[in-house]
């Protein structure tokens, strides 16, 4: 491709909305350019990305028996009613005027009608089914670029099995094939334990990539590879010890004292004597969640134990459930259901709220004052406790997730009446499995691990080109005969040539070249062409060597083997 006739918008300056690096790179080196907020027209240079990532992805799910489906991003809304997620999305789900239709956010439902109409028999499964299609979620706040936004690109698949246990097969050869797409495509990535959230199941893995442009976080440990999503990670962390005597329980005033941290202060007391107390709202009930010192609650491991989803009080809810405002309330007295972190187990002589403004009680003996208290794991991790598995210590940090593998069971097929009749005439609903790929969350976090202050450093598996030719004084005949036959030389034997033949200075088709990243540079110039010899520079090292012109064909093939 000539890039006096090729569509590559550059920029020199780092967009004022742009604040992620791979965001600023794929607006500067004019891969994209944004339409509204969070949607992104995908321009000529960048398109050939994702068409190279979609077909490394096609070949990954074709080997392990996977049949590609295009399905309609437009789909009856009451389809959807079926599996009850129109209310589950929410205002995440986009809506048609008319209301009688929904923009996908995902195909599950869809998928699982076309099983039910044709997926009668045991003998017709295992089924794959897989699609890279678009996507559309309304995203309150999108950003990071193409990381997180409204209409994106997808791989999903899903899998259709007659036992459980050939859902786990079909899992397995997701997690195989997920790990091959991946490192072809040059990411480092882990795999960590995570929440099903919204989609359901009774497992989930995500692939990770670390990244300060992360919306996710991430617990792991470097020494035994343990890796969990923080909606899920256990640490190991002491509980509270109990204290040999229990003091009686007694009341001491606190004027305008109402966070830990305060309470500590006033009292002059250590945070791991204090009992901090948070109301939510599960089934129009309230529970009192007790947690240690400044210890967070998570909030999806509270739903997981609840059984459903959970809301914090209102602030206007907060007197009449208890009695008192925020940082006034306690477990003594307390009128409802109370559930306290595992560190808390059978604590005694602790400090909380006494359910009244300005007041805390102390003395607080779990075992005696609170004989209801039920215990669990609501911990947010942090950085610097155990590892669950060995013996160092866990670093908390954010990160993308590139790919998403889930073991729906029935979900779906119960609820969608898809049911298939086993080898004894008997009905039983389809087990299934679900499995995403963010096609532009891929490139997106090959740049954010793949550059430099000058721009992408692509591999050559999925970079736009090649080889960037670069020629210097182009009003030379014997320069332009030179990349003529350069260019035509390599087309004809399958290299990817960009060709920067505009009439620009040499230092601007520089700049380009290493804000493109291309792997191989080659550079004729006017000196070199004398010796008929050219210059190869190699983006990733920065390295520079002299090729003879008879011999470029070849080192460039040993370059990109």
């Amino acid at each position: 491709m000539r890039l006096s006739k090729y569509f590559v918008p550059t920029l020199k300056e780092v967009p004022n909305d742009a604040v992620v690096a791979s965001h600023i790179l794929m607006l500067r080196s004019g891969m994209v350019r944004m339409l509204s907020a969070g949607i992104y027209s995908f321009l000529p240079l960048g398109y050939r990305v994702i068409r190279k990532i979609s077909e490394i992805i096609r070949e990954e799910m074709d080997a392990i028996g996977g049949q590609e489906f295009h399905l309609p991003a437009l789909n009856p809304k009451e389809v959807w009613e079926e599996t009850n997620r129109v209310e589950a999305f929410g205002d995440i789900m986009f809506h048609i005027k008319n209301r009688e239709y929904v923009l996908a956010p995902t195909h599950e439902e869809i998928m699982t009608y076309h099983a039910r109409n044709v997926v009668k028999s045991y003998k017709d499964m295992p089924q794959i089914w897989y699609q890279i299609q678009t996507k559309f979620r309304n995203e309150p706040r999108p950003r990071s670029g193409v990381i997180r936004g409204r209409q994106f690109l997808m791989k999903d698949a899903y899998s259709f099995d007659i036992s459980w246990e050939g859902l786990d097969k079909s899992y397995e050869l997701h997690d195989k094939a997920y790990r091959k797409i991946f490192d072809r495509c040059g990411l480092k990535y882990f795999v960590v334990g995570a929440s099903s959230g919204a989609m359901g199941g009774t497992g989930s893995e995500e692939f990770m990539v670390k990244s300060s442009a992360g919306e996710d976080t991430v617990a792991y440990c470097e020494s035994c590879g343990y890796a969990a999503n923080v909606e899920v990670a256990t640490s190991r962390v002491d509980a509270v010890e109990r204290d040999n005597e229990s003091k009686s329980v007694y009341e001491i005033s606190t004027p305008n004292v109402k966070s830990i941290d305060e309470l500590c202060e006033f009292l002059k007391i250590e945070e791991t004597q204090c009992a901090k107390s948070r109301v939510y709202i599960f089934d129009d009930k309230p529970i009192l969640i007790l947690m240690l010192g400044n210890d967070e609650v998570n909030e999806t491991k509270l739903e997981k134990v609840l059984g459903g989803a959970v809301r914090p009080a209102h602030p206007d809810e907060l007197k009449e459930i208890s009695g008192a405002d925020a940082g006034s309330i306690g477990p003594v007295g307390f009128k409802g259901r109370i559930i306290a972190d595992n560190r808390l187990k059978d604590a005694n002589n602790m400090f909380s709220g006494a359910n009244k403004n300005d007041y805390h009680i102390g003395g607080i003996d779990f075992k005696r004052d609170i004989p209801t208290v039920e215990y669990a794991d609501f911990r947010i991790v942090k950085s610097g406790e155990g590892c669950p598995n060995c013996e160092r210590h866990l670093e908390v940090f954010p990160a993308i997730e590139l790919g998403h593998i889930f073991k729906l069971g029935t979900k779906y097929s119960d609820s969608m009446k898809a049911f298939f009749t086993d080898e004894k005439g008997e009905e039983h609903p389809i087990i299934m499995g679900s499995y995403g790929i963010g096609v532009e969350r891929v490139m997106a976090c090959f740049i954010e691990q793949s550059h430099d202050a000058n721009g992408i450093i692509w591999d050559k598996v999925i970079a736009p080109f090649h080889v960037h030719l670069i020629g210097l004084n182009l009003k030379k005949k014997e320069i332009v005969d030179a990349c003529e036959e350069i260019y035509n030389r390599c087309y004809s034997e399958g290299i990817e040539v960009l060709y920067d033949d505009r009439d620009v200075t040499a230092g601007f088709k520089f700049n380009d070249a290493d804000l493109l990243g291309m792997p191989i540079q080659v550079v004729v110039g006017e000196k070199k062409l004398k010796e008929n010899k050219c210059e190869v520079k190699i983006r990733k090292t920065g390295e520079r060597f002299d090729v003879e012109l008879s011999e470029l064909k070849n080192k460039i093939k040993e370059l990109l083997v």
